[in-house]
């Protein structure tokens, strides 16, 4: 009876979110792996060590020194950097279904001075379902209105939001008003109409903003504008501004109006239609993250794998690109898988890794700490039995951050466990059956 009680009472432990993993307390190295390093280059029979968070060795195993490290044998496996999701509300939004476990957006339009990074919930039970599959970092990412405030990205293992920062309030997102496209129905010109005044007023305002921000930040103040001051750091490149829109015409007009106000550093955000705008995105240097790989053809006369092959071709244009599952917390574990649709429509399997790896963190400003398995980087990294961007072999054996071991358990583990001995312990306990002869 005793035991059985304090098996019943482990149950719910065990479903909970796992604590933060303890600080490295002494050098650790993998040995044996293949190392994809996440800047293309791939080291067959590779160790990767690391001290204090920091990784201190990655090359050749037989180039590695063992003496005072602790070894890890993963022989026929593969060790990856930790991938990053782009544009994410982990943390932000737990049950849809339940208005006070969502806290992505604020009221009103323009609210540049939101930090996203106060909303975070690192005991998120979603979170360690994402790291499963091999994402140890996310930008948080505010959304509504036409300013939805500030990201920040953070590494997925800690205490507390403050603990989780990798780089906070790195860029403001701007949701750009959807142009009109005219339909040639009667019945929609009064409709039509209201939407145009109310675009024409958004954009009003947006300009006033901008054009007050560029002021306030060449002036000195009294007291502090927080709006306006949030808003400094678009026009010296210490901020980035990203901007979500997927119509060319809406690609175009929003980074030259960006431009016009001079904001320095722009990333286009969703850009659907990044190939029909190549051309102008190179020329003015911009990135795209592309939330699109999984979706139908955005126009009839598409073919129907366009969105799958879109990387490939983004790569073929020379536009730096990262990849993201768009906002939606419940196919952030599949970012793997996206970059390895990407590989199987025509990108180079190493090109598809970087698109959420060393890409994604110079599109975020954070390629100096993560993004590739380097010397001198966060060992913030995984290693897969299989194919990392292949669901059918995808298998996290181990995962750091920043050279912390991760407790790879999560709610869902558990309850695949818990259910699966339930009905094998039935299947026993059934006896087996004998059929009549006549």
């Amino acid at each position: 009876m005793a035991a059985a009680l304090s098996a019943l009472l482990a149950l719910p432990a065990l479903a909970q979110v796992p604590a933060p993993a303890p600080k490295q307390s002494r050098p650790m190295l993998l040995k044996g792996a293949t190392l994809h390093v996440g800047n293309g280059t791939v080291i067959e029979n590779a160790a990767v060590g690391f001290d204090n968070g920091k990784i201190t060795y990655a090359g050749p195993q037989n180039g590695a020194n063992l003496s005072g490290y602790e070894v890890v044998d993963v022989t026929g496996q593969h060790i990856y950097p930790g991938l990053i999701h782009s544009n994410s509300t982990l943390g932000l939004n737990e049950v849809e279904s339940v208005r006070a476990t969502i806290d992505w957006r604020e009221v009103g339009e323009f609210n540049p001075n939101v930090r996203s990074i106060i909303a975070y919930n690192t005991d998120s039970d979603i979170i360690p379902t994402v790291r499963t599959n091999g994402v140890l970092m996310t930008q948080l990412t505010p959304v509504g209105g036409t300013i939805s405030g500030m990201s920040t990205v953070v590494q997925l293992d800690a205490w507390n939001w403050e603990d989780a920062v990798v780089k906070a309030d790195e860029g403001i997102h701007l949701n750009w008003p959807n142009m009109l496209i005219e339909t040639g129905n009667s019945s929609d010109e009064a409709r039509l109409k209201t939407m145009a005044e109310t675009r024409k007023q958004t954009l009003a305002e947006l300009t006033a903003l901008l054009r007050d921000a560029a002021v306030y930040k060449a002036g000195q103040h009294d007291s502090e504008n927080l709006k306006l001051a949030a808003m400094a750091g678009l026009f010296d490149g210490s901020k980035k501004l990203y901007i979500h829109a997927d119509y060319g015409k809406e690609i175009i007009e929003s980074v030259n109006f960006a431009r016009q106000h001079g904001v320095k550093d722009i990333v286009v955000v969703g850009a659907g239609d990044a190939l029909a705008v190549a051309d102008f995105l190179k020329a003015n240097n911009i990135a795209v993250i592309y939330s699109g790989v999984h979706a139908l053809p955005s126009r009839a006369e598409e073919d129907v794998d366009m969105p799958y092959k879109t990387p490939y071709l983004l790569h073929k244009a020379g536009i730096p690109f990262a990849l993201d599952y768009n906002t939606s917390i419940h196919g952030i574990r599949n970012l793997p898988f996206i970059a390895g649709t990407a590989a199987a429509y025509g990108l180079d399997k190493e090109h598809a890794l970087a698109s959420v790896t060393l890409n994604a963190a110079r599109i975020l400003g954070v390629d100096k700490q993560v993004g590739s398995v380097e010397v001198g980087k966060d060992a913030t990294l995984v290693v897969s039995a299989g194919d990392l961007l292949d669901m059918r072999t995808n298998n996290v054996t181990h995962a750091y951050i920043q050279g912390r071991n991760l407790d790879l358990s999560n709610k869902q583990k558990y309850l695949y466990e818990k259910f699966d001995n339930k009905y094998k312990a039935q299947e026993k306990s059934v006896e087996p059956t004998t059929s009549l002869q006549p």
